[in-house]
């Protein structure tokens, strides 16, 4: 599955490089941490779900189409698709500002404080199955799901570089396309301003519809979000349905360690790139799943919610990380006898990673808060 994990090792490299340039460069404070949480906080969960979405939109396609376009030159389809999918998306995005249950999947994207390309990929675990409504109208029109498909990535990419740090303004290009000085507003913690600038793509939506703003010059700019925030992608997903059904619950905020960043972000990276082994080799992973695919795929999201306790300096979150990082090599290295110069690569930097961590917590190392 080259064509679906060659992306994520673009946007990998990018992040990275963008962040690295900010702070060696532009001299700007980086929060590491919370990159390799934006990194980590869809994770395979998202990724799942995206599955899930393409597979319903297949399916409505196949049994429930009015078949539209089936005269149409395909070019055609494109330009239609093309617009189509930016225009849904607008009121996807604008109703996940105004519907309560919505806003709770979306609020996580907001809650990033710094605003750089790892923001683009900061979501919820539930994103993708609240957009399968919007487009499934597509689907009921004709549009064929590699069409679909392909769009939609080709937008998503669009969505990745509006949130790069460094893009000055764009010229004449501000008139017609969405970019970072544009989506700049949108994640302003002032909600005035959140509450605008919901295009994807094209940036007339909101001029059409009364939504545009432009980044104000005389107030202190601040990004983020109101709301109980949390390390874990498990309870950060979870905490605003919880708020929405008003039930009472605050993750502790201080831990019992703190560890050192350059442990929680090389943990983090390696990690991240044993998920683009998983998609390399499985793809969305819905193609005749066994039982060692579900257990490599429970392991990975374990992976990244143990990294989250470890963000938050929790104890079971040091243990955990200890023994998937030494059981996930020995399963599946030892007992299954993977060879592939890939797992074995980067199974064998997370059974080091997790010992180290582990040792340096029973010598003392490790900060006590």
């Amino acid at each position: 599955m080259v064509e679906l994990a060659f992306p994520f090792v673009i946007i990998m490299i990018l992040i990275v490089a963008e962040a690295i340039f900010l702070q060696k460069i532009k001299k700007a404070t980086i929060n590491w941490p919370d990159i390799i949480f934006n990194l980590n906080s869809g994770h395979l969960m998202l990724w799942f779900f995206r599955g899930f979405e393409v597979f319903c939109y297949h399916f409505i396609y196949t049994h429930f189409s009015f078949n539209l376009f089936a005269d149409v030159p395909v070019i055609l389809i494109w330009i239609f698709t093309l617009f189509a999918w930016d225009f849904g998306f607008y009121w996807e995005h604008r109703l996940h500002h105004t519907i309560p249950i919505l806003w709770a999947i979306h609020v996580l994207h907001h809650q990033g404080e710094n605003f750089n390309l790892s923001l683009a990929v900061r979501n919820s675990w539930y994103s993708s199955l609240a957009s399968i409504p919007f487009f499934a109208l597509l689907a009921l029109a004709g549009v064929p799901t590699p069409i679909f498909t392909a769009v939609s990535v080709f937008h998503y990419s669009i969505q990745f570089f509006n949130h790069n740090a460094v893009t000055p303004k764009l010229g004449i290009l501000e008139q017609i396309f969405v970019t970072p000085n544009h989506h700049k507003v949108h994640h302003l913690k002032n909600r005035f301003y959140s509450n605008s600038n919901f295009s994807g793509s094209f940036i007339f939506w909101d001029k059409l519809f009364g939504t545009f703003k432009t980044l104000p010059t005389d107030k202190t700019i601040a990004y983020g979000s109101h709301g109980i925030k949390s390390q874990n992608p498990f309870w950060a997903s979870l905490l605003p349905f919880m708020k929405l059904l008003n039930i009472h619950y605050t993750p502790s905020t201080s831990g019992y360690y703190r560890v050192p960043n350059t442990l929680l972000v090389s943990g983090g990276l390696i990690l991240f790139c044993l998920v683009l082994c998983y998609v390399y080799d499985y793809g969305y992973g819905y193609q005749n799943p066994n039982i060692t695919q579900y257990l490599l795929f429970s392991s990975l999201v374990l992976g990244s919610i143990a990294l989250g306790g470890i963000a938050e300096g929790k104890r079971w979150g040091i243990i955990t990380w200890f023994m998937l990082c030494c059981c996930i090599p020995l399963f599946f290295i030892i007992l299954l006898q993977w060879s592939a110069l890939y797992w074995l690569l980067f199974m064998g930097l997370i059974a080091i990673h997790g010992a180290i961590t582990f040792i340096l917590w029973i010598k003392g190392q490790y900060l006590a808060i």
